[in-house]
């Protein structure tokens, strides 16, 4: 048997120098360029000044320091400091007690009074007034019957519906939904509405008679909520816009009725936060975020804001992120250049209006918390000349009416929200669900109308469906190959796996050369499908409800396949190169970190090292089983 040097070869230097680099250009390509405003960065804002907008000036939310955040406190210091109000105390719904977080009603003296007396109070994270949110102001117009337009001929392959109502939907034209389509349509998806409720389902309540709105049917519905008293239960609508902002979602799609929905092969969590008039309190809407991340939602819109900033709000929006929930917002129709909340959160997704021809509405707000733009309308023109108002046309109820429905034209940042968060159901459902990357993603392939790279007009851009989702399927495959490639090059020549590039390449007869040669040809064929067939496991695994990615997206089928087919010893090769390959996607993902894991000890926060234990695992296993090759081949 030939000594091996154990010197690494230069080109085992050059590729480990390359495969740094690689890191590092990856690294800051993937960067998180989010500029939102964080919870910790949120003034205490003067509580007089918010009980000015507050329901009534009388509710204070009261955020107590939870026990395990290691500040102070146990469960049972809490409920003393609760119990010694003389106001009257009530839990902020869903989550108040895993949150700590109380509502406290008085009048607006007793109420400053309340927080001059907690503000440094060491067992109070947090005081402020329970602001109402409202939807953004807008115009709406019934839709009335006119002349179809014919369908521009595509430039490239795309799916036409047979909605009769699809050729005035100019708005999902302006962002290549057609041409997505051809790729993909959103299903594997869960998508929460956090709005004035969706009209999916009949129901009696009290003195009102909710019907369906037919041009949802066959969209699958889950885990509908209500959040707000004394209002439609199930998350239904009384009011009409959330059931249009689910429609540009979701809208049944080539069913020949009505109109058509960004991805509506999506499920829809239709969760009502804001009532009849369409106001809700920052308890209820920070409620919902909750719910939605914790019943597996994976994007949630939220077309609605408010002038002043919570804490509240901005740590749900950061909780939503952390349990891979990718919230989409409307920059709000103030004409101002200030992006409202929670749009303007970090973690938020702020989205811009746009009219027919791509330029920013005259209501929509700008700033430099914007991300990106969508078709928001315009309901007092006719630019493209179809007979009919350039806003956005969905099937809903009639406004403030559950039991009758109509096709509406709406317009505002409202309607441009939900473009994105059909988009980024569209990223989801090829496999991206962090966050940060399925918001990289629409930045990166959004068309700025002006050629730059972002700007407060627009941010990034008009989101582009197609492009985004083609990003998606195929943006990491090249980055992939590149790992697999400069990870082989480096095990090869500088850990002596199955003797590549080591003296028994120079060394000994021809037919042991060409046996060598041989075995890394398959060994390479291995590391390919390692890089490419791994992500289809996993968009497998996801299809199908297999426990999550933490099982996939580890070592465990390269370790199953060696286990099985170690003996085979004209597979060794390949079953190097398989588990190297498999190394190089680990470790990809841990630069990038295009999906979050599930199922993983540790939870949320651990998805990096997971997957870098999991590629040396990988790695450690083609060492042995090169190494058990090359000593069969010697004998």
């Amino acid at each position: 048997m030939q000594r091996k040097s154990s010197v690494p070869s230069p080109r085992s230097w050059l590729a480990g120098t390359a495969l740094f680099g690689l890191c590092c250009l990856l690294a800051w390509q993937h960067r998180d360029t989010d500029e939102g405003l964080s919870a910790d960065e949120i003034p205490q804002t003067r509580i007089e000044d918010e009980l000015a907008v507050g329901q009534d000036g009388r509710q204070l939310l009261l955020d107590l320091v939870e026990p395990e955040d290691g500040e102070g406190g146990s469960e049972a210091e809490l409920e003393a400091l609760i119990a010694s109000l003389d106001l009257r105390a009530e839990p902020a719904g869903f989550y108040s007690e895993t949150e700590h977080l109380w509502r406290i009603h008085g009048t607006p003296r007793q109420l400053q009074a309340l927080e001059r007396e907690l503000a440094n109070h060491p067992l109070v994270e947090g005081i402020e007034a329970d602001v109402m949110y409202s939807l953004p102001s807008e115009a709406l117009r019934a839709f009335e019957p006119g002349d179809e337009l014919e369908v521009q001929k595509p430039r490239r392959p795309r799916f036409t519906p047979n909605d009769p109502m699809y050729p005035l939907q100019w708005h999902l034209e302006a962002i290549n939904v057609p041409e997505a389509w051809m790729h993909t349509r959103g299903r594997g998806a869960v998508v929460a509405v956090i709005d004035t409720g969706v009209a999916y389902k009949d129901l009696k309540w009290k003195n009102l008679d909710a019907k369906a709105v037919p041009d949802l049917a066959g969209i699958e519905f889950v885990h509908g909520e209500t959040f707000i008293s004394n209002a439609l239960p199930e998350g239904l609508d009384d009011h009409a816009h959330g059931t249009h902002v689910t429609g540009t979602v979701a809208q049944a799609t080539d069913n020949g009725v009505g109109v058509a929905g960004v991805a509506h092969q999506a499920k829809i969590m239709p969760l009502k936060v804001l009532a009849g008039d369409g106001r809700g309190s920052v308890a209820g809407i920070a409620n919902a975020i909750r719910y939605a991340a914790d019943h597996d939602a994976d994007v949630i819109n939220m077309s609605l804001g408010g002038p002043l900033p919570s804490r509240v709000m901005a740590k749900a929006v950061e909780y939503a992120n952390k349990k891979g929930v990718t919230v989409v917002c409307a920059a709000g129709n103030e004409k101002r250049s200030k992006i409202s909340y929670p749009a303007a959160y970090e973690g938020s997704v702020a989205v811009a209006a746009t009219d027919w021809e791509g330029k920013r509405t005259f209501y929509s707000n700008w700033g430099k918390q914007l991300d990106v733009s969508a078709p928001g309308g315009d309901t007092r023109s006719d630019k493209n000349g179809d007979g009919q108002p350039d806003g956005v046309l969905q099937n809903t109820i009639a406004i403030q009416d559950p039991s009758r429905n109509d096709y509406l034209w709406f317009q505002g940042t409202s309607m441009a929200s939900p473009h994105a968060a059909g988009v980024a159901a569209l990223i989801v459902s090829q496999g991206v669900s962090n966050p940060a990357e399925v918001e990289r993603i629409m930045k990166a392939t959004a068309r700025h109308p002006n050629g730059v790279k972002w700007d407060e007009q627009y941010g990034a851009g008009v989101i582009d469906a197609e492009a985004a989702v083609l990003a998606a399927r195929s943006d990491h495959r090249g980055e992939r190959l590149g790992f697999a490639g400069l990870l082989g090059l480096l095990a090869i020549g500088g850990l002596g796996f199955a003797g590549f590039g080591s003296e028994a390449m120079t060394r000994g007869s021809a037919t042991r050369r060409k046996l060598i040669a041989g075995a890394g040809l398959v060994a390479g064929a291995g590391l390919a499908v390692g890089a490419i067939g791994m992500p289809a496991a996993y968009a497998l695994g996801t299809a199908t409800g297999v426990l999550g990615s933490g099982l996939l997206l580890s070592a465990l089928l390269p370790t199953l396949l060696v286990l099985l087919l170690l003996q085979v010893k004209s597979l060794r090769g390949f079953l190097t190169g398989l588990a190297l390959g498999w190394a190089a996607l680990l470790a990809h993902g841990a630069v990038v970190l295009p999906t979050l894991i599930e199922g993983i000890p540790g939870g949320a926060g651990w998805d990096r090292l997971w997957l870098i234990g999991n590629a040396a695992l990988c790695l450690w296993l083609a060492r042995k089983v090169g190494r058990a090759g090359v000593e069969t081949d010697q004998k």
